[in-house]
């Protein structure tokens, strides 16, 4: 048994049989389904990139200097929804609010125990993350629960390589 280069998982046979046992699983994976030629893994019905191109496809996209220039707008709400040490890392966009990933869809639903008011509100919201791959899945989940929202197309990375605002003083926490 050797581990596979590409996936660095586990102890593998054969390579050029396409099956590896992964000590989590302790199963041979190759008997069945397609196959991942990288790795011997079972290949998925729907990469993470197709599934950001199809939100993407319905959803609104916002490029950087549109919300640079929106900034302001008392009718604006902008959510971030990066895990918080992004967001001490990184800093945020001046009056963003922070919503975890994993709560979005639950602080917007009014029958939910979690709602939160402010997204209880008729105003414009645009979501972001680093690169807007979870904001493009976030906010096609939402609209999917008849939460009209955008995102910021190519994430906080590009609102700062255009020059846009940022509070919280990333370079303090960096140290």
């Amino acid at each position: 048994m050797s581990v596979h280069k590409a996936c660095r998982i586990g102890p593998c046979d054969d390579p050029s049989t396409r099956t590896c046992v992964h000590p989590d699983r302790r199963s041979v994976y190759g008997i069945t389904g397609q196959i991942n030629r990288k790795c011997g893994m079972r290949k998925l019905k729907k990469s993470s990139a197709q599934m950001v191109a199809d939100a993407r496809a319905g959803i609104e996209e916002i490029e950087s200097e549109k919300l640079i220039s929106m900034l302001g707008d008392p009718d604006l709400v902008i959510v971030d929804i990066r895990d918080i040490r992004e967001r001490q890392r990184s800093g945020y966009i001046p009056g963003s609010i922070h919503a975890p990933r994993g709560m979005v869809e639950f602080w917007v639903d009014p029958e939910s125990p979690y709602f939160k008011e402010i997204f209880g509100n008729d105003r414009k919201f645009v979501f972001h993350c680093a690169s807007g791959w979870r904001s493009a899945l976030t906010v096609s989940t939402l609209q999917d629960m008849g939460f009209e929202a955008a995102h910021l197309k190519k994430g906080f990375s590009d609102w700062v390589r255009k020059g846009g605002p940022i509070e919280g003083n990333p370079d303090e926490t960096d140290s």
